[in-house]
């Protein structure tokens, strides 16, 4: 991975990044939902936008509010939006672990977590959010919720589903690594139940996601949310409308550098 030096400091242009996770052809959020399209139906001068993201990432909500705004402010025509995994906490016990163990492993002191979580709390009131951290008694696993996540898609569903999983875990306190919780949070998406409880009851995707999480850091990439366009350049961060604008341009400009040339 490089720095993209035409348009800006903020965009990297990177190489191979593709796989097979559908395209979400639909979600919750309206402006999304107006935005995505079905890879049948993807047409050539379509922008394809996968998020590496993780569902117990705040940062990651704030970049999907900030991301749905960018679009209603500047409708994008065509893009095909596809959800990538990325574990913030790869080594986590399939269970989870004690909230309050996990942030003296992670920050050291209640000071240091309690600033960052300040920062993350006014952010989010910007956006709409409510996040209540205080609620929060575990930290979970998110390899469960990424593989759902993957089901999710083929059928359309992956950002209602994430949604659903970041209001559940930051505004409920919710252990969304419990199996329980994940089917609830699927019906509530209006996923089969069979086909979830058929996913969670053996070792569909785990391969998948793991891979998907080693893709993302070969590239460089160790923090999310990460938004990748046209494959090639990548913001990394949850950046205002402003800053998305500008990679819609970049993505925009090499799609019609792309384009053949038309006879005189």
């Amino acid at each position: 991975m490089r720095v993209y030096r035409g348009r800006g400091r903020l965009a990297f242009r990177l190489s191979g990044i593709s796989g097979s996770a559908e395209p979400d052809r639909g979600a919750a959020v309206r402006p999304m939902d107006k935005a995505a399209v079905g890879e049948g139906d993807l047409p050539e001068s379509a922008m394809r936008l996968d998020i590496f993201a993780d569902v117990v990432c705040p940062w990651c909500w704030i970049g999907k509010r900030r991301l749905e705004r960018a679009l209603t402010e500047r409708p994008q025509s065509g893009v095909a939006i596809r959800w990538r995994a990325f574990q913030l906490n790869p080594g986590m016990p399939p269970g989870g672990m004690d909230r309050r163990e996990y942030l003296t492993a992670k920050f050291g002191n209640d000071t240091h977590a309690t600033r960052v979580y300040d920062a993350v709390r006014s952010a989010g009131r910007a956006e709409g959010l409510a996040f209540d951290f205080e609620r929060i008694l575990r930290t979970p696993s998110t390899l469960d919720a990424h593989r759902l996540i993957r089901l999710a898609q083929e059928d359309g569903k992956g950002s209602r589903l994430i949604e659903l999983l970041f209001r559940a875990y930051f505004s409920g306190g919710e252990d969304i690594g419990d199996r329980s919780v994940l089917l609830r949070l699927a019906g509530a998406a209006r996923i089969e139940t069979a086909k979830v409880r058929r996913l969670l009851d053996g070792v569909e995707g785990v391969d998948a996601v793991q891979s998907e999480d080693a893709l993302a850091r070969r590239h460089g990439i160790n923090g999310v949310p990460c938004f990748i366009f046209n494959g090639k350049y990548a913001l990394a961060g949850a950046h205002e409308p402003e800053v998305m604008f500008q990679l819609f341009d970049l993505a925009r400009e090499d799609e019609r550098a792309a384009e053949p040339a038309q006879p005189a």
